[in-house]
């Protein structure tokens, strides 16, 4: 079979992927896209859909790791880490412990609030520009406590979060009660952020590689990568199960898959598979108006005109291809102790997906060390949709050798040291 070549080749077909595709076929270049099932059909697929710079701050903070061990044995906490014996999750985990400071966190925060803040203004002009038929409304998130202690700690994080820009309005409990009535009574407060937004993500993927292909993109489905070949410090050719494929420049967008390519690169990107799950349901008839985060059993709702959804939860437990049971009834009951109707009609969808977290809780974006032709765009954990613009709009500067808009230093590859 012919080797197929083009300018760009973008490993992986989902939101990262496709955004970067649609930045690159922009600027002029041609692009092919290699997808091992259909587009759009990993994490992108059953998430909540929010675009959400609110959700600036990392997952490493302090308390974060007494948290966890104190859910060690619970197999419906929000947060769960399997036990079992993996160096690779040991070396995670103490990386992500020696983050768990204020230091850190403030870090992190500064690096992430930017790229957040500038891919929820590029999604809203990509979907008004290239009419997008995704369900986007700009209706602000709405974080609701039901314990006063809890909500007091949130609150006491407001000066950081405006620090870095991100706008929000403090709630008492009526007020709450009074702007989004689908909650029950006992509300302690709510964090309102009218910076976020929503769009439903399967249809948002979908309209991406829509516009790619109207562009001139090619998305292959199907193309599983079984191995690239290196010629000195470049990829010459990447093997699929559908052929093989070359490009000038190679774009590694494989989501949680990353690190097990990468390693056959001789490269090491301490990703872990953080697996999310998400129930959706016909609409019920009294849906929020508003996106909502129920903190305490830490489920995310969210209401479109075709559908609604309850997901969230984190588990640690490798690439585990298993629908677990208890981790849905869990969003179930979530959901249960804070809506009036906390379920819809009729199941259209249980669903789970791996999302690549990375220690430090930000992505990886940057030129590979020792590789002259390839870009790494991956590590978006939670937030691969809400940054998927800008992370693509950082890609396609560093491709072309242009000034990025957006400092690129906070995400590069080498900040892990010797890959």
């Amino acid at each position: 079979m012919t080797m197929r070549t083009s300018d760009v080749l973008v490993l992986g077909g989902g939101v990262i992927g496709l955004a970067c595709a649609y930045y690159l076929l922009e600027r002029g270049r041609s692009v092919t896209v290699l997808e091992q099932g259909t587009a759009g059909c990993g994490s992108s697929h059953g998430n909540c859909g929010t675009l959400t710079p609110s959700h600036a701050a990392p997952l490493a903070m302090p308390g974060t790791i007494g948290t966890a061990l104190r859910w060690l044995f619970k197999a419906d906490a929000p947060l769960r880490i399997k036990p079992r014996l993996d160096p690779d999750l040991l070396r995670w985990l103490l990386g992500f412990a020696g983050r768990c400071n204020w230091r850190a966190f403030e870090h992190a925060l500064r690096a992430k609030a930017p790229l957040l803040l500038r891919s929820r203004a590029l999604i809203e002009e990509l979907v008004r520009t290239e009419r997008l038929d995704c369900e986007f409304e700009a209706l602000g998130t709405l974080n609701v406590y039901r314990d006063a202690a809890n909500f007091e700690h949130a609150c006491a994080l407001n000066e950081r979060l405006a620090a870095v820009g991100l706008r929000v309005e403090v709630l008492d409990g009526a007020t709450t009660l009074a702007r989004e009535p689908a909650l029950k009574p006992g509300v302690a407060g709510a964090l309102f952020h009218p910076g976020d937004a929503q769009l439903r993500p399967d249809r948002y993927v979908a309209e991406l590689a829509r516009i790619v292909r109207a562009k001139g993109g090619i998305i292959v489905e199907g193309a599983r990568v079984e191995a690239c070949v290196r010629e000195g410090p470049r990829i010459a050719k990447v093997a699929t199960t559908q052929g093989d494929f070359a490009g000038r420049d190679v774009v590694l967008a494989l989501g949680s898959w990353s690190p097990l390519l990468a390693r056959t690169l001789g490269l090491r990107i301490p990703i872990q598979p953080g697996k999310g799950y998400s129930i959706t349901y016909t609409r019920p008839a009294r849906c929020p108006r508003i996106p909502l985060t129920l903190k305490e059993p830490s489920v995310c709702v969210t209401a479109w005109g075709s559908g609604y959804r309850l997901g969230s939860t984190m588990e640690f437990a490798g690439y585990d291809a298993t629908l677990n049971r208890t981790r849905l009834d869990a969003l179930r009951r979530g959901a249960a102790a804070s809506l009036h109707e906390p379920e819809g009609p009729a199941v259209v969808e249980e669903w789970y997906g791996w999302r690549p977290m990375t220690p430090d809780d930000l992505p990886v974006l940057g030129r590979a060390p020792g590789l002259d032709n390839l870009v790494i765009a991956t590590g978006h954990g939670m937030l691969g949709v809400s940054m998927s613009a800008a992370t693509a709009e950082l890609v396609a500067s560093l491709i072309a050798d242009q000034k990025p808009v957006l400092d690129p230093s906070p995400y590069a590859p080498t900040r892990f040291g010797n890959l």
